[in-house]
């Protein structure tokens, strides 16, 4: 919500340079918040006109695909050594167990590995320098990478944006249907009201007793 939040303060312009940054820096190898910056983007497209969903899922594609070729050409150049280094900069992420869970996804699936590691947070901060350093022909991974980038990118862009539409249709529907129903529960509680103090009035007052 704050990133949300913060996005709505600055221009549409910059809304498509820092989706494209993050997402361009994360594919390169960068743990950062990819993900949530792109689905508080496209949340936001649905609810403000300024920012166009299709400019949105285009600079969101671009950043990772042009991230994670970066991140091939860096790690075919860094090779092994680089993986070690990242591993004591962030442990956490390039840890020897995550590097090798990585491998083993690249080894047994190949181009698949680079294709759906879009969707996957661990994969998708390794798939670039992985593949290069795993030396991987680049044409499959030029392929794997911009048709995965253009799923995961766009794809979400557009399942966020059509959500939040529909959601704040809703929303919308659902505050006329509140409307209606309490002024129907107002006036049922009136007649209500007044049907009793009519009984009320119609039947006689018991009468004083004589002493």
């Amino acid at each position: 919500m704050h990133v949300q939040e913060w996005l709505d303060t600055v221009p549409a312009a910059a809304v498509y340079a820092v989706v494209g940054l993050v997402i361009g820096l994360e594919s390169l190898g960068i743990p950062l918040p990819g993900e949530i910056i792109l689905v508080s983007a496209a949340l936001l497209s649905s609810q403000h006109g300024g920012v166009n969903p299709v400019i949105l899922g285009a600079c969101a594609t671009a950043g990772a695909v042009i991230g994670d070729s970066i991140g091939y050409a860096i790690g075919r150049r860094g090779g092994r050594p680089l993986l070690a280094w990242l591993g004591k900069k962030f442990p956490r992420h390039f840890g020897e167990a995550h590097v090798a869970t990585a491998e083993r996804s690249f080894t047994k699936w190949g181009m698949w590995a680079v294709f759906f590691g879009r969707f996957i947070a661990l994969l998708r901060i390794f798939a670039g320098p992985l593949a290069g350093v795993l030396h991987m022909p680049y044409w499959k991974f030029l392929i794997a990478n911009v048709l995965g980038g253009i799923a995961w990118a766009g794809g979400t862009t557009a399942v966020i944006y059509y959500v939040g539409v529909v959601a704040e249709d809703w929303l919308k529907r659902f505050s006329w249907v509140g409307l209606i129903v309490a002024v129907l529960i107002g006036a049922t509680s009136m007649l209500l009201l007044k049907r009793r103090a009519k009984k009320t009035e119609t039947v006689p007052a018991p009468e004083a007793e004589t002493p």
